[in-house]
């Protein structure tokens, strides 16, 4: 039975990767083919007032196809960490930039989230006092408190690191929390039975049990984090991926911006992909 069931999940999985494969590559097609079909009422319509201003219709403002993008995701991958200048230095330094940014601010939130998280998961009197704060401030958006930062910090790198900290502290708190108040009451008074001090009860039993919740909370934090630093870095500029985008928008060079948003997703994909393997080795069965 076992068996069986190793073999039709091995098969469902091949099935899918050759599905996402096939729509894949009638995706990629679609989109170089279009580049390669003249633009509708082309020739001899008239032009428009923009392509008037701009000395007549501009052929480059279609969308790069395929082939483009992986002739520069080539070029920028063959020599990642080139530094050229200011504003010209290769994916690789911008990607480990943002990389730096992101987990220095998201394991800072950590060190804070998990241990407030425990203390209020355990604590209905810390829940009931910490709860109306935690409501007002978990919707504020992280972006709105740049400006803040940066009057206040006065550095726009330790500003987008605060900013950083914090989106990551509040799915990882409130995961926390949840997790520790859903321990089972059986195990918690198996430990007291045994006389285990409330330290090695947190660490041996309920820290345990809550852990595989404390890591999803960690995983959306890191999905979170990998998002705002893009925008923080557009707003704040000097390095980092974001700024790379809109550095590259500004240059009109809309294959980098394409090819950028890949690696910016691939990235993510990465982080993601981390931290649910970590989640994995913490799960358990009942």
């Amino acid at each position: 039975m076992d068996r069986t069931t190793t073999e039709w999940k091995f098969s469902l999985n091949l099935r899918a990767g050759i599905l996402a494969v096939v729509m894949l590559a009638v995706l990629l097609g679609l989109w170089e083919g279009l580049n390669h079909v003249p633009a509708l009422g082309g020739g001899g319509a008239e032009l428009s007032e923009y392509e008037k201003l701009m000395g007549g219709a501009d052929e480059t403002a279609k969308v790069p196809p395929p082939s483009e993008i992986l002739t520069r995701a080539w070029e920028e991958l063959s020599n990642p960490f080139y530094d050229a200048g200011p504003n010209d230095k290769g994916i690789g330094i911008q990607l480990g930039y943002s990389l730096y940014r992101v987990l220095t601010g998201y394991l800072l939130a950590a060190v804070i989230a998990i241990p407030i998280g425990f203390l209020i998961g355990m604590s209905p009197l810390m829940y009931k006092a910490l709860n109306p704060y935690i409501q007002v401030l978990r919707p504020i958006s992280p972006l709105a408190w740049m400006p803040l930062a940066l009057f206040i910090i006065r550095d726009s790198e330790a500003s987008a690191i605060f900013v950083i900290f914090i989106c990551s502290i509040w799915p990882m708190l409130l995961n926390t929390a949840f997790g520790v108040a859903g321990v089972r009451q059986d195990w918690v008074n198996v430990a007291r039975t045994h006389e285990l001090s409330p330290l090695k009860t947190a660490f041996k039993v309920i820290l345990p049990a809550a852990a595989p919740t404390i890591l999803t909370g960690m995983r959306i934090s890191i999905g979170i984090a990998w998002l705002v630093i893009v925008a923080a870095e557009m707003l704040v500029g000097g390095t980092g991926i974001g700024y790379y985008v809109w550095n590259e928008w500004n240059n009109l060079d809309l294959t980098s911006v394409i090819f950028s948003i890949l690696m910016i997703g691939v990235v993510g994909m990465l982080l993601d992909l981390a931290l649910s393997s970590i989640a994995r080795l913490v799960t358990y069965q009942e």
